[in-house]
Formats: C-alpha cells, sequence, structure tokens
C-alpha cells in the first residue's frame, strides 16, 4: 500500500480492488462521467472513450482480468476514488500502461488519494515492464492536465474533432 499522509493519524492509500468493491466503483465511473460529460469534448469523449454505462459488469471483468489493475483510493480507511488500467501489446511487442480510469470525489481531492492511485499505476506498470503510461484529458481541464504533469504525464498528441450535428 502506498502512503502520503503528512498528517498523523491519517493516510491516503491504494489498494488492488476486489469483486465486493465492483458496484461501488461503477457507481464512481457513472460519477466520473457526469462530471465531464458537459466539458469541452466530454460529450465525444463519454460516447467513445469513456467507459460505457453502467459499467458493473465491465469493472467486474477488469477486476478479474490479468491484464488490468483495478485499483480502490481510500483516504483513512473510506473508499473516495478508483483508478483503471490496463496493458497493451504495441506493434513492437513492447508493453503500454493505458490508464483508462481515474477519480477521486471532488471532496477527497488534494488530500494525496490521487497521488496514491497514480503511484500505484505507475507501480504496477514499472512491474509489468511497460514502456510508457498513457491517459487522456480534456481540452481545458487544466487540473487534470497539471495533476498528470506532476507525474511525468505530457501531451503526445493532440485528438482534433469537427462536429458535424448540433450536439443532442
Amino acid at each position: 500500500m502506498i502512503e502520503s499522509s503528512g498528517i498523523t493519524g491519517i493516510e491516503e492509500t491504494a489498494r488492488p480492488a476486489t469483486t465486493a468493491d465492483g458496484a461501488r466503483i461503477a457507481e464512481m465511473a457513472a460519477e466520473a462521467i457526469q462530471e465531464q460529460i458537459d466539458a469541452r469534448g466530454g460529450a465525444m469523449a463519454s460516447a467513445r472513450e469513456f467507459r460505457s454505462l453502467p459499467a458493473d459488469e465491465d469493472i467486474g471483468a477488469a477486476i478479474d482480468s490479468a491484464d488490468h489493475l483495478v485499483l480502490v483510493g481510500e483516504f483513512d480507511g473510506v473508499g473516495v476514488g478508483y483508478a483503471v488500467v490496463r496493458l497493451e501489446r504495441l506493434r513492437t511487442g513492447a508493453a503500454l500502461a493505458v490508464l483508462t480510469d481515474l477519480y477521486v470525489h471532488a471532496e477527497a481531492r488534494e488530500m494525496g488519494v490521487g497521488e496514491a492511485l497514480i503511484g500505484a499505476v505507475t507501480e504496477w506498470a514499472e512491474d509489468n515492464q511497460c514502456i510508457g503510461i498513457d491517459s487522456i484529458a480534456l481540452p481545458g481541464n487544466r487540473a487534470t492536465k497539471n495533476f498528470f504533469e506532476t507525474f511525468g504525464l505530457k501531451a503526445r498528441a493532440l485528438l482534433v474533432h469537427r462536429s458535424l450535428v448540433e450536439p443532442q
């Protein structure tokens, strides 16, 4: 477990999820998507990149998969966030860690839970000899971009889009 709190008696940890965590993680996945859907790029990301909802079955499969790591982020023993990362084999044969989900409840942000989650993801990626970690941040989401940059994740491509229909 990763601990990062400077507050005596309080700890932020990231632990592997169990099947018992699946329903709560699926709820947090829905909260994460709802939080971003109205942001610039959010509607298309929810249709293409974000996890399909309801996510119960999908999260359960990820928990049981050897090519995925699902984590629960806790603050003083209470689950307030989660992360999902998967291995992707590249054409070169190398492995890439793809961080598909990273979410911490708004009330628990800036308390070290996100740091514990990304630390555990990084450790897992290193253990699996990944050449890097990829994730996405919506355009204009400066807090997510800054958070990722703190841990060395920087933009390596820009995805552009032109809508041909009015948003619904």
